[in-house]
């Protein structure tokens, strides 16, 4: 028993420093989102004092200077509706999948299993060429290819979570006289909840964070937070303003922080819901 004891309180002490050590650069981030240029390239470690400290001035020129406004309301549009289509097309499709045993639909699923062994880089230029020719370089283009991009991953969970439902449930609806996209959106989906916000909350996080995307294909264009932030730091003849980029960037952190810890619970319900189904 105090065997157990020891290894438990060794693993909480292990895992409490590694928490602190993942938290250290933001931590940085938003200390250094406080001091003036100087101070930064002089000690990039040392927290504010009353000579390095800025304020809110960092956070002002910022704020004017990379249009971040405007870029939140584009990265915002870009995610809300990219992560809806995601999960209600993707969960259509695995539903379709795990229910129509035929060879078709056996290959769409290792189809789907096999786009998330590409990697990104093998098909960026191929793909900004493609969504250029068919006018997908655009605000709403983005969306299609978020949806394309995502649905590998969402189609793969989506299946095992659908696979272990009992079908009887579905006949069961049938019967009453149930047409198929009721069966789908009052049966099927309500058991399907836990993994679909599992699902969102991941796309979201990738959709918010992702700078390659939008910087290939809509960046000359349109502004999202990401390639706003990298334009703010690349800056004019080679100036760089440090103290304004470490604010930008805590404004890009913060929104997705609070909707990852917001959602956390139920990524753990999701997870848990599925691993007892299957």
């Amino acid at each position: 028993m105090k065997r157990e004891v020891v290894f438990k309180t060794i693993g909480f002490i292990g895992l409490f420093v590694l928490a602190l050590l993942w938290l250290v650069p933001f931590v940085l981030i938003l200390v250094n989102s406080f001091k003036g240029n100087l101070f930064i390239s002089q000690n990039f470690f040392a927290f504010p004092t009353s000579k390095s400290f800025m304020g809110g001035a960092n956070y002002t020129t910022g704020l004017g200077k990379t249009g971040f406004v405007s870029a939140l309301r584009l990265s915002l549009f870009i995610t809300v509706v990219s992560t809806l289509v995601i999960v209600l097309v993707t969960s259509m499709t695995a539903w379709y999948i795990a229910r129509v045993k035929a060879w078709y639909t056996s290959a769409l699923y290792y189809l789907f299993v096999f786009s998330m062994i590409v990697p990104f880089q093998m098909v960026m230029f191929t793909m900004s060429k493609v969504a250029n020719m068919t006018h997908l370089d655009n605000r709403l283009g983005m969306i299609v290819l978020y949806t394309g991009f995502g649905a590998g991953l969402s189609v793969f969970i989506f299946v095992g979570f659908i696979r272990s439902i009992p079908i009887e449930i579905e006949e069961a609806a049938m019967i009453d006289g149930a047409a198929t996209w009721r069966v789908f959106f009052f049966v099927i989906f309500p058991i399907l909840r836990p993994t679909a916000v599992t699902i969102a909350i991941l796309n979201a996080m990738w959709i918010w964070n992702d700078f390659l995307l939008p910087y290939l294909v809509i960046g000359s264009q349109w502004k999202t937070i990401p390639v706003a932030v990298q334009s703010y730091m690349v800056g004019a003849y080679g100036q760089k303003d440090m103290g304004g980029f470490m604010a930008m960037l805590v404004l890009a952190i913060v929104p997705i922080v609070i909707f990852f810890l917001v959602g956390q619970k139920s990524i753990i319900k999701g997870v848990t819901a599925g691993a007892v189904k299957g």
